[in-house]
């Protein structure tokens, strides 16, 4: 099963649309709920990261009895310094942001911790590409 969702900078009336709607399909398909638990907390995570930090992104999603793949593609500022986002409590997030209950420095941070695999792609000025993958 493969999914798509548009994700728009600045629009937090939608964030976590996306792993709403994948947590209902998960669980539909009897994944353990551990592992349900896992892709939640990093897709919103990562969801959030793009409404908070970038233009727009777009969601893709593959479900299959392997596991869940998810490739998370932003049109945003891009990451200067990977192994600095990926320091729990760093981050960029704007006063405005953070005033919203967002931006606190640990998206990153948790995304790793809940995934099999975690990989971060970015180039500055253009944007950044995570690849977040998790086992069944």
């Amino acid at each position: 099963m493969n999914l798509e969702f548009k994700v728009e900078g600045g629009d937090f009336t939608l964030a976590g649309n996306a792993s709403s709607q994948i947590k209902k399909m998960l669980k539909q398909l009897n994944v353990d709920p551990r592992i349900v638990k896992r892709v939640v907390i990093a897709l919103y995570e990562a969801e959030v990261n793009i409404v908070a930090h970038a233009y727009r992104g777009v969601i893709y999603a593959e479900i299959d009895p392997r596991g869940v793949r998810l490739k998370l593609e932003d049109e945003g500022p891009g990451i200067p310094d990977i192994n600095q986002a990926m320091t729990p409590g760093f981050s960029t997030a704007s006063a405005q942001v953070r005033e919203m209950g967002f931006g606190a420095g640990m998206g990153l941070p948790n995304i790793s911790e809940n995934a099999d695999e975690f990989k971060i792609e970015s180039e500055v000025g253009k944007g950044t590409t995570l690849f977040i993958n998790f086992k069944f």
